[in-house]
């Protein structure tokens, strides 16, 4: 049995992370000593297939995990989300999501409220669900698509954004309903179809979001960054992340920036 971490996630006030192994949801303290562990289910040997998913809800009293059991063959059932005493690891609610994923991303929505995942079905797609806990039941709303990436959400939390899971086009949506209201695809910003968008992206402010097209020439990968209005769609030209690498842009609102690179955080103003 192994204990490589899986995924891993941090309480808002620092006091507690947790992370997943392929077969457990670890509770640790600063000093890294064991609060509480949560079974995933039949103990395997090595899951290659599947990694479980774990967050945080924003004020930091319960963990939310994604359990890719169809996969990851804990439990004879399909995919299932459950929400956590971040005290104790006792399990306060659980639904049943329907997916066979690999693995699932968590987001958690401005507001507090709703947390999404997202579903990663390899070559068959991708789900998104939204989740919010009412105190005693996990009440899930599933969005009508299996074929759309969750990317990010605007910073008032009134929209976000997803790129085709073929790479094909990225949408902004209402929220929660989903709605598009945009929708950009590599010819709106003058490529070829030989470009595609990359799974990635974010709002910079209340009004601008940033997208990335990638492509190849001459045997050498690139990728652009270009900025969307998000009121109406349009095109605002590119900008410079000042970092080679498309996914390693983190947007905090206000207009700034987080990279990554080499082992270091840094910050960027525009």
């Amino acid at each position: 049995m192994t204990d490589t971490v899986k995924d891993q996630a941090v309480a808002p006030d620092l006091t507690k992370a947790v992370y997943t192994t392929d077969n457990e949801l670890v509770c640790v303290d600063p000093a890294g000593e064991v609060l509480w562990r949560h079974a995933l289910g039949a103990v395997q040997e090595e899951v290659l297939s599947a990694r479980a998913g774990c967050a945080f809800s924003l004020d930091g009293t319960t963990v939310w995990l994604f359990r890719p059991d169809a996969m990851g063959r804990w439990n004879d059932s399909q995919d299932t989300w459950h929400v956590l005493d971040a005290a104790t690891g006792e399990v306060l609610a659980s639904a049943e999501l329907g997916t066979v994923g690999h693995g699932g991303e968590h987001y958690l929505h401005p507001g507090g409220t709703d947390v999404l995942v997202g579903v990663g079905e390899g070559q068959d797609g991708s789900l998104v669900f939204r989740g919010r806990f009412d105190g005693s039941a996990l009440e899930v709303a599933p969005y009508p698509w299996k074929d759309r990436v969750f990317v990010a959400f605007a910073v008032d939390g009134r929209q976000f954004m997803s790129v085709d899971h073929g790479r094909e086009d990225v949408a902004f949506h209402t929220y929660p309903d989903g709605d598009v209201v945009h929708r950009i695809t590599v010819a709106d910003l003058e490529y070829d179809e030989d470009v595609s968008f990359e799974w990635t992206g974010g709002y910079l402010d209340a009004d601008t979001a940033f997208v990335v097209a990638a492509g190849e020439k001459d045997d050498e990968e690139w990728a652009r960054h270009h900025l969307i209005d998000v009121r109406t769609g349009a095109e605002r030209g590119t900008f410079d992340p000042r970092t080679d690498d498309p996914y390693g842009v983190i947007a905090t609102g206000g207009g700034v920036w987080l990279t990554f690179d080499d082992g270091v955080f840094r910050h960027h103003l525009p």
